[in-house]
């Protein structure tokens, strides 16, 4: 009786801890895939702040080319 709980205690011990390696595995693999995420979306932003610092100075200079033709349009008055 005594080897069969011994038998039973091993096989417990050997599946217990695949099953841990098992779960441990998959938790990297989703937090590699969670950095991965998190690496293109920093890309992303990156990205969008230059096109928005872009865009910004576009305005500036079509701000400033509205100005001058409001200038002139007000001197023909």
């Amino acid at each position: 009786m005594t080897g069969a709980v011994i038998a039973i205690a091993v096989v417990l011990i050997v599946v217990g801890g695949i099953t841990g390696s098992v779960i441990a595995y998959f938790r990297l693999q989703r937090h590699r895939a969670d950095a991965v995420a998190m690496a293109s979306y920093r890309k992303l932003a990156e990205e969008a702040v230059a096109q928005q610092e872009a865009l910004r100075g576009q305005l500036a200079e079509l701000d400033a080319r509205v100005k001058g033709v409001e200038s002139l349009l007000r001197s023909v008055d």
